[in-house]
């Protein structure tokens, strides 16, 4: 008899700064709804931006979290540990020619999107214009087996085509229709690191049987890019709950720059943790 797999959430920081009241309202959000539907709550290190992430701020995650007075369930699963699953996922689209390698810079996107009168535009910005997506295969693959630097980008029309209609349920909106093509072909692994955001979290999601996801309404979008994946990659839909943002006065969203706003900074400024989960809007 196989174990039961019981619903989840989770929460997910990337581990490039000390969370701030903003991750405490996304904690304890993901953590109310794991009670609300009996399940459990996981906590997951994103730390697959080795350049930015480090040690001392996973401890500061986890003392941060106690100290909220959350608990979640062990062990705590860490994406930089995980860098050869992700790997074979990807290639996986790799073989289904559902990607190509991408080996232009920052630079030369940016000069591209600023020299095209109508450049392609999802809500989250400019796409990337397509440079190098019709490389003779042959040039492309030479150029990769010489070791230049490159991405892999999806080929979203061809994922899109393959993945058919699509959709997901946002427990506060409904019933949402996916747009591929307002995503354009998002990179899904480097040269370096085999995988990205995009990949990374769809894989976990669905290996950590993650039911319901819940984090904040900037992360709308992506859902997109990941019901694609999903699809591709033959995963389970899960549910989404995409909850507001908080802000300060100014009505900016809080960010890690802003360091007295760190819950570490309210802890040693005299702040209790029941008046933090108060100010985090979940009042005891």
């Amino acid at each position: 008899m196989q174990p039961e797999i019981r619903p989840a959430t989770r929460f997910a920081p990337s581990p490039s700064g000390r969370l701030h009241l903003g991750h405490a309202h996304s904690a304890l959000f993901a953590a109310r709804e794991a009670a609300e539907i009996g399940g459990v709550f996981l906590l997951r290190i994103e730390d697959i931006d080795t350049g930015r992430c480090r040690p001392e701020f996973v401890d500061g995650i986890l003392e941060d979290l106690a100290w909220l007075g959350l608990d979640w369930e062990q062990p705590v699963l860490r994406q930089s540990d995980r860098f050869p699953l992700y790997d074979k996922f990807l290639h996986v689209l790799e073989e289904g020619g559902l990607t190509y390698p991408c080996f232009c810079t920052r630079k030369e996107i940016q000069a591209e999107i600023d020299a095209a009168p109508r450049a392609p535009h999802g809500p989250d910005g400019p796409l990337y214009p397509g440079i190098c997506k019709h490389l003779d295969p042959v040039e492309a693959r030479d150029r990769v087996a010489a070791g230049e630097a490159h991405a892999i980008r999806i080929h979203m029309d061809r994922a899109a085509r393959m993945s058919g209609p699509l959709s997901f349920i946002d427990t506060d909106r409904g019933r949402i229709a996916v747009h591929p093509e307002s995503c354009g072909d998002v990179v899904l692994g480097r040269k370096d690191v085999p995988t990205s955001y995009h990949l990374a979290v769809t894989v976990d999601d669905a290996l950590q049987h993650v039911s319901r996801v819940t984090r904040g309404e900037d992360l709308l979008h992506a859902t997109h890019v990941h019901r694609v994946l999903q699809t591709l990659l033959g995963f389970p839909e899960p549910e989404y709950r995409h909850h507001g943002l908080l802000t300060d006065e100014q009505g900016r969203r809080f960010a890690k720059r802003d360091k007295s706003l760190t819950l570490e900074a309210m802890r040693q400024s005299g702040l209790s943790a029941a008046e933090v989960r108060a100010r985090a809007g979940f009042p005891d």
